[in-house]
């Protein structure tokens, strides 16, 4: 019985073993990707142009574990490095300076974000002086909403966008637990089998009012594909 599976030529056994070996080969390779990246799923399918043209909506994104490899210029205990102490340390990910990460507020409600880490806040912090007034909407630091910083975390922008998130109202200072994963390589047009499935769903399945964050051009969701993810 054995020999004919693993000889069949057609019908059914064929079939079995066909399927068999397609799905061992997709569990073997999601094994290998969950070693290196040390996170579950590994990638995320961008779904806008808010980190356009360094990533595009459909983009696949393999990302790693929030406190694998890290650089000697990455926050403490993290493996987040600043755009701010990325530009002093020369480092660069994704054509700009700093890590690009995957950020998860549970007070949004929404999908994952990913977004360049900007720059590191203490509790308390004023840190209005050492932003960029470029990417601020306001003349001081009483006229911001997460500004003393209510704790420490992340000040984080999407490339495309005008402003911080923390200043455009996206989101509050990213916590170091909120961070799902550090982006790591950018797999073009792969994403779109993610977003394809993920509209079609949406198509069947009404929405829930106030999550429309997912249309707002700033977020990147979990891709599945067939490993899962």
């Amino acid at each position: 019985m054995l020999r004919r599976f693993l000889t069949a030529q057609d019908g059914p056994l064929l079939f079995l073993r066909e399927t068999l070996t397609s799905v061992g080969a997709v569990l073997l390779i999601g094994a290998l990707l969950f070693a290196i990246s040390g996170v579950w799923p590994p990638m995320v399918a961008v779904e806008s142009g808010s980190m356009d043209p360094h990533m595009q909506k459909g983009d696949l994104i393999f990302i790693t574990g929030p406190e694998r490899f890290a650089p000697d210029a990455a926050i403490d205990e993290t493996a987040v490095v600043t755009a701010e102490t990325g530009q002093e340390a020369g480092y660069r990910t994704f054509k700009g300076y700093g890590s690009v990460i995957v950020y998860d507020n549970p007070s949004l409600g929404g999908p994952p974000i990913i977004h360049r880490s900007m720059l590191w806040v203490e509790e308390g912090e004023n840190w209005y002086d050492r932003a960029n007034p470029e990417y601020m909407n306001a003349n001081n630091c009483e006229e911001l909403t997460y500004c003393p910083a209510p704790y420490s975390g992340f000040i984080t922008k999407g490339d495309a966008n005008p402003g911080y998130d923390q200043v455009s109202g996206i989101s509050a200072p990213v916590r170091p637990e909120w961070v799902q994963g550090v982006a790591r390589i950018r797999i073009p047009f792969l994403g779109w089998v993610r977003l394809t499935l993920g509209g079609a769903l949406s198509a069947a399945t009404p929405l829930t009012p106030g999550t429309g964050i997912a249309s707002s051009g700033i977020v990147a969701s979990q891709t599945a594909l067939a490993l899962g993810y």
